[in-house]
């Protein structure tokens, strides 16, 4: 790693080999909750990460004993007024779809509890996984608080029903519950939590990068559409996506029966 993490820090940027950033979320006394601190330089650091063609995927972690506990209640209760908690979620909202809109791959590497907007940001990165003793909830309505903004990345995650049940519970949910209703991918072992997440890193790091930057942003924008629509953006997709250099060669390499020359 090229950087130490630095307590004062709410957010750690770590630069690993292969074109893979590291963000570390740096709040442990507070279980890293998501404060404005946090969320502002969040959304700054995925900013800036999306504008650098040099990293090719980005790794979410957390310090200490949790990967992310939700929003800052403290913070919050400081302030209460309606204006005040519209600004605040719609920061939040505006940090959760710069992950998705951002054209670099975003993998959670999730420990410890993942909490209300905490597991909403499991669900809005593209793929998560999860040491075995990792534990899911949105538990807001246990203090009377629907999850409404964490229901919408469970929800395009999880069946209705299964999500649902989530936020009207507010239980908590094990790492492999979580990997069988579909909120994280891997489930593996405490010690190899780091390791296994910066191999799947460096498994999609290595795949052509204009395949893996259109195929993200044409995965999403398809979900939100209609069936015709969504073969109509894939079909202009594969169009475009087939006159790369990087795909050129994949299918003359295939034709030739050997191994690609991809310019990474």
């Amino acid at each position: 790693m090229s950087e130490a993490l630095m307590t004062e820090q709410v957010l750690a940027r770590q630069v690993l080999p292969g074109g893979i950033v590291r963000l570390t979320l740096n709040r442990p006394q507070a279980f890293n909750a998501l404060s404005e601190d946090l969320l502002t330089t969040l959304q700054v650091e995925l900013d800036a990460i999306a504008a650098n063609p040099a990293t090719r995927v980005v790794i979410l972690a957390g310090a200490g004993k949790a990967f992310c506990a939700g929003h800052d209640l403290k913070e919050m209760r400081a302030e209460p007024s309606t204006d005040y908690y519209k600004q605040l979620f719609a920061q939040c909202s505006r940090m959760m779809m710069a992950i998705q809109r951002m054209p670099q791959p975003v993998i959670a590497q999730v420990h410890g509890i993942a909490t209300a907007a905490g597991c909403q940001l499991v669900a809005m990165c593209d793929l998560a996984v999860a040491d075995e003793e990792a534990r899911f909830a949105v538990s807001g309505i246990n203090y009377g608080l629907f999850c409404a903004t964490p229901s919408v990345g469970l929800s395009r995650n999880m069946s209705r029903k299964q999500a649902l049940e989530m936020l009207l519970t507010g239980d908590f949910i094990s790492a492999q519950e979580a990997k069988d209703k579909g909120l994280v991918n891997q489930v593996v072992p405490v010690d190899e939590l780091a390791h296994q997440t910066h191999s799947l890193a460096l498994k999609i790091a290595a795949k052509p990068e204009v395949a893996v930057r259109m195929g993200k942003r044409l995965f999403y924008e398809q979900l939100e559409t209609g069936m015709a629509k969504a073969y109509e953006l894939a079909g202009q997709t594969m169009a475009c996506n087939m006159m790369s250099p990087d795909a050129l060669e994949g299918v003359q390499a295939f034709i030739e029966k050997r191994k690609p020359n991809y310019k990474l």
